[in-house]
């Protein structure tokens, strides 16, 4: 089940999530189905976008970086679901090697390295972190915000194992997504690797990830009787784009256009006043970079060279080519006058946590995941009231609730994703 957490919405449920409240047992028993038929990836985080009338997925991350923005009270829910889903892999428990990002000047990444550490560890294993950087020659300790440290040690290769001097690990967990490829020393383990080397964005595209969730999706509204768009965004793919040299801007626009056009039609039939947008990123990649709100097509015809200069290269320097151009949903949540977006977090199939992320400069129609940005963890629902001091489960309902199912929807889309990757 989800945990009852907060939200920044108030008042009155919305319809919308009125429907997912009362279809409560029918979707939990189809996610259980589910989950027999498919493996959970090993963890993940999902960024929503509410509108009130649309509640939808907009990214899907399979190497979750901010486990230290989770509320300190969810890490019981984190050690829980981590038993579960290292069990299933190495059921003996010999040990985890954790090989994170190479932002080694990042503390707040670190932070959240030290976090994943913590949480394995108290779930009962053994846990060291290896680098892939080259300078890492000798076990090294970084000091953390707080007090803490974090030891990163050079991975040693003996044959088709990974470990470290004197650290054979029955599993390898990565917290690196891979953009870069696959370095020669994670190729051909016998161990097995989570996530597997496929989901990074090396190979993995958002428009793969967004095919299966639109499979997904139509399949649950039908469960549920709602319109699968309450809950999918529409989506649409040019390949071949070079920004720098203004190759592919007409596929683009005719793109943005296709979209648009949906869009207004959903807007006309459910009453929706807003002006329709779509959002246009990298097809591959995380961080934000390269990404741009675009309400009319001559926006893109019409880049500067600065713009296109921004919009042609994402993480680790690579160029951009493939490009997704996403339907935009608002996000109506705020806090303390800021935009905000709930991210949502999961370990195997069970969600534990979320926070809003939270940007002071950005609009409701604006990517939030963006410098500036910062993290308002979310907390448990004080539900217990007098008289009634025994937080009966009906006390109040629980607005987290559809977060947690559309990011399990997320999720599963990745399972479904994952195992046509393992497939090619």
């Amino acid at each position: 089940m989800v945990p009852h957490l907060t939200t920044a919405l108030t008042g009155q449920l919305l319809d919308l999530e009125r429907r997912f409240l009362d279809s409560m047992p029918t979707t939990e028993h189809w996610l259980r189905t589910q989950w027999l038929d498919h493996a959970a990836p090993f963890y993940a985080s999902v960024d929503l976008r509410n509108s009130g009338f649309k509640l939808a997925p907009v990214d899907t991350n399979l190497f979750p970086g901010g486990f230290n923005n989770l509320n300190p009270d969810f890490l019981p829910l984190c050690v829980h679901a981590m038993q579960s889903a290292v069990e299933k892999i190495c059921p003996d428990a010999r040990g985890v090697l954790l090989i994170p990002e190479s932002h080694t000047r990042n503390l707040f990444y670190l932070q959240n390295v030290a976090q994943i550490v913590t949480i394995l560890k108290q779930a009962g294993m053994r846990v060291r972190v290896g680098s892939l950087l080259p300078e890492i020659t000798a076990a090294t300790a970084f000091q953390l915000p707080g007090g803490s440290t974090l030891t990163l040690e050079p991975l040693v290769r003996r044959g088709n194992r990974l470990g470290l001097d004197g650290f054979d690990p029955c599993v390898v967990l990565l917290n690196n997504d891979l953009s870069g490829g696959v370095p020669d020393i994670l190729k051909g383990l016998e161990q097995p690797v989570f996530p597997p080397l496929s989901a990074g964005w090396h190979t993995r595209r958002k428009s793969q990830h967004f095919s299966a969730y639109d499979r997904v999706a139509n399949e649950f509204a039908q469960l549920i009787g709602i319109d699968p768009w309450l809950i999918d965004p529409y989506f649409a793919v040019c390949n071949q784009v070079n920004y720098q040299e203004r190759v592919g801007e007409e596929c683009l626009a005719a793109h943005v256009d296709d979209v648009l056009n949906m869009i207004r039609v959903k807007y006309a039939e459910y009453g929706v006043k807003n002006d329709p947008f779509v959002i246009v990123k990298p097809e591959a990649g995380t961080y934000g970079m390269g990404v741009m709100t675009v309400k009319d097509a001559s926006e893109i015809t019409g880049l500067n060279r600065k713009q296109r200069n921004k919009m042609a290269v994402v993480k680790e320097g690579l160029e951009v080519s493939d490009v997704l151009v996403q339907e935009g949903v608002y996000t109506f949540e705020h806090i303390n006058d800021a935009v905000a977006e709930p991210v949502v977090y999961m370990i195997d199939h069970y969600v534990v946590g979320g926070f809003y992320r939270v940007h002071t400069e950005r609009g409701v129609d604006e990517n939030l995941n963006a410098p500036g940005m910062s993290f308002e963890p979310l907390a448990f629902e004080a539900c217990c009231t007098m008289p009634n001091p025994d937080c009966e489960p009906d006390d109040t309902p629980n607005r987290f609730y559809a977060y947690g199912v559309v990011a399990r929807l997320a999720l599963l889309a990745a399972s479904l994703e994952i195992e046509a990757a393992e497939k090619r």
